[in-house]
């Protein structure tokens, strides 16, 4: 029997095992992780010892060697040890890094403008998790030069190293197509591509309405043309005054030599330049570059924004959104400013900020380098500057209330929305399906995905159906659901809901696929069916439908009020579903159109292709041409003519239909079978690898 009390030794003889197996001695020191740590403390101390005092960078490294923070420092050996020392550093936010450090390296620089460039290319380089990184640069449009010949202004949001000139970016995109708008009103630059550009034979109607000197096929004078280069370089620039008194001078130029057509035409240019100019926001008058920085903070969340000046008028703004930061102002301010003018970036004459930088000075001597003049930076203490840098900080207290407003917005949305549907959770990541085809061919799906209310696409997705061909939306619907969750697996992100556009027989099939993977229980799933005509369509007036959500295991559908918040964000995001397949159905057609039409015509190449378009100029003209029309192209025979012409008829009833219908109604209301041959090549476009 058991003794009573597990403490109390039994009594009567012991019998132990035939094999004596040697006890484990007592690990020294205590557990293997003690052991590590210490051995970690002991290197970090010996390093500590050895760093320099010269200026330098300082990479902070967790166990496995990722970089996870980045900074800079006048003397390295003060600035780390105040990391490692106990008490040396008392912010939270420190402290929960330094929980995750265990190794620190250094890089010494000859002084603390080289510490300054290199800091910037070590946080584009590693990314660290506790390094503010503007990941909003890349939202923001630019405006580029390209480096060509005859240049030409284009609107982008890549920078690349390409010989280009860029300005920007700029803080509003409207802003700045309305900018690019009036240049090329004003301005007579080439707008098209490069490859337009070495092809034309002919010039275009930009030519035609003056917008263009047509320099691809007309002899030009490139002094004249850098001339309007120049001025709308300067108008990118910001220098609207400057400019307006060169062409006023111009003017006058022109009318003292009674060249008056000029006059009135350089004279057209500045009104059309001074109504831009009108709207921007006046604030001094002495003409000067400058850009107000502005922040507000609320603990960790922090808004910071900065005025764009340029002589002296208000041009933009641009604004970014930090949270868990609990970095003092002046460190947070000093990687933003690193960041803002590492990539190509006007550089103003003065920076004005909100507090004092101890490095000032450095970057003042940098930014001068990069500008080829002066740039100061500084904080103001009284005057006008004080009061600009006091607009700056309202502007971004006023930022910062706009955003949480919208936040709280956006979650009341969401609960709404949950509670009226029934859903288990807030859907924060919702995503939405749609199917469309054009009679069984170009089957595609699309899926847009919306995040606490946005959407955010960099996440949408095109599927084009492989599993079988003609025209079934529910099988269609569930390749598309299928692939997508098999996606979600491998990549372990799952979405809070699902919107399927269409009635109760699509909400089927996705609970059945959600049903095969297991997650029925996890990811919640309604359908939002149209509106449909409840009387007659010759009526004067037509009766619509109220918008209906079909829920899981609810027989009728639920009908939201046609107000609510809650169909407002269903409703937006079905349409946004519908319009990305329409555009996915719609390219793939057009490339049905251009390719197959005269690729698939044995004997007709890319090169008479080419040929066909430039002597016709549309696809329109080629399948009017007889056959003896065709025949005048340079480089077709007689019988390759009277092939196109008999493959161009046998695809006329398609063509026709493609070109007079509405793209949105040929996906509603399908073509007639008949009237597409058996043989057609738009319905053998190849398979292009779908988004998914």
């Amino acid at each position: 029997m058991l003794p009573e009390d597990e403490n109390e030794k039994p009594t009567g003889p012991q019998y132990g095992s035939l094999i004596e197996y040697p006890k484990e001695a007592p690990t020294p020191g205590g557990n293997p992780e003690s052991l590590i740590l210490e051995h970690e403390s002991n290197v970090v101390d010996q390093k500590l010892a050895a760093t320099s005092t010269e200026p330098g960078i300082y990479l902070l490294r967790d166990r496995a060697g990722k970089v996870l923070y980045v900074g800079k420092a006048k003397s390295l050996r003060t600035r780390v040890r105040a990391y490692f020392r106990e008490g040396g550093d008392g912010r939270y936010q420190v402290r929960f890094l330094m929980k995750r450090v265990r190794d620190f390296d250094t890089i010494v620089t000859a002084s603390e403008k080289e510490a300054l460039i290199l800091e910037n290319n070590l946080i584009k380089q590693y990314k660290p998790r506790y390094n503010i990184r503007l990941k909003d640069d890349k939202s923001y449009l630019s405006a580029k030069i390209t480096n060509h010949a005859w240049p030409r202004i284009t609107v982008t949001r890549k920078i690349v190293k390409d010989g280009g000139h860029y300005f920007g970016p700029f803080g509003s995109a409207d802003g700045l197509r309305e900018t690019i708008d009036v240049i090329r009103k004003v301005f007579p630059l080439r707008t098209c591509t490069d490859a337009v550009f070495r092809n034309r034979s002919r010039p275009c109607l930009e030519y035609q309405i003056k917008r263009c000197l047509g320099p691809c096929c007309l002899p030009v004078d490139r002094e004249e043309y850098g001339r309007h280069l120049h001025a709308a370089q300067m108008l990118l620039e910001g220098k609207n005054l400057e400019l307006l008194r060169e062409m006023r001078d111009l003017m006058k130029n022109h009318a003292s030599r009674l060249e008056f057509e000029q006059a009135a035409r350089i004279r057209d240019r500045v009104r059309a330049i001074e109504k831009t100019v009108e709207r921007q926001t006046v604030l001094h008058h002495w003409g000067i570059d400058e850009d107000v920085f502005g922040i507000y903070r609320e603990g960790g969340y922090i808004e910071a924004i900065v005025l764009i000046v340029r002589g002296g008028k208000l041009t933009s703004t641009q604004g970014w959104s930090f949270q868990d930061l609990e970095f003092p102002v002046h460190e947070i301010l000093s990687d933003l400013l690193t960041q803002y003018y590492s990539g190509a970036r006007n550089i103003p004459d003065e920076v004005i900020l909100p507090v004092e930088l101890e490095d000032a000075a450095v970057r003042s001597e940098l930014l001068s380098e990069r500008r080829g003049k002066k740039c100061e930076v500084f904080q103001p203490q009284r005057g006008e500057k004080l009061r600009l840098l006091e607009m700056a900080m309202d502007n971004a207290r006023l930022s910062f209330a706009s955003r949480r407003d919208n936040e709280k917005t956006r979650e009341k949305m969401l609960e709404d929305l949950r509670v009226k549907l029934g859903l288990r959770n807030s859907p924060k990541r919702m995503e939405c399906y749609d199917i469309s085809n054009l009679q069984g061919s170009m089957v595609v799906g699309s899926q847009v995905t919306f995040d606490e209310g946005e959407p955010q696409k960099n996440l949408y997705r095109r599927y084009r159906i492989r599993s079988f061909e003609g025209q079934d939306d529910f099988a269609s619907m569930y390749e598309v659901l299928k692939r997508r969750l098999e996606r979600a697996v491998r990549e372990n992100e799952y979405p809070d809901l699902w919107v399927i556009d269409g009635g109760k027989g699509q909400l089927n099939v996705a609970l059945e696929v959600l049903r095969e993977f297991k997650l029925l229980d996890q990811i919640d799933c309604v359908s939002l069916a149209k509106q449909h005509v409840l009387n007659d369509r010759r009526e004067k007036e037509v009766t619509k439908s109220e918008e209906r959500v079909f829920v899981p295991r609810r027989k009728d559908p639920i009908v939201l009020p046609k107000n609510s918040t809650a169909l407002f964000l269903l409703v937006r995001i079905r349409d946004e579903a519908h319009r990305f397949a329409i555009t996915y159905n719609r390219e793939l057609r057009r490339r049905a159109r251009l390719r197959s039409v005269l690729d698939d015509i044995e004997g007709v190449g890319p090169v008479r292709r080419r040929a066909l378009l430039r002597h016709f100029g549309s696809l329109k003209r080629i399948r009017e041409a007889t056959a003896d029309e065709i025949v005048a192209v340079k480089g077709l025979n007689r019988e390759l003519a009277a092939e196109i012409r008999r493959h161009l008829d046998e695809m006329t009833a398609l063509l026709d239909v493609e070109e007079s219908a509405d793209p949105a109604d040929q996906l509603a209301f399908p073509l007639d079978s008949s009237a597409i041959p058996a043989d057609n090549p738009a319905a053998r476009v190849n398979e292009t690898t779908a988004r998914d």
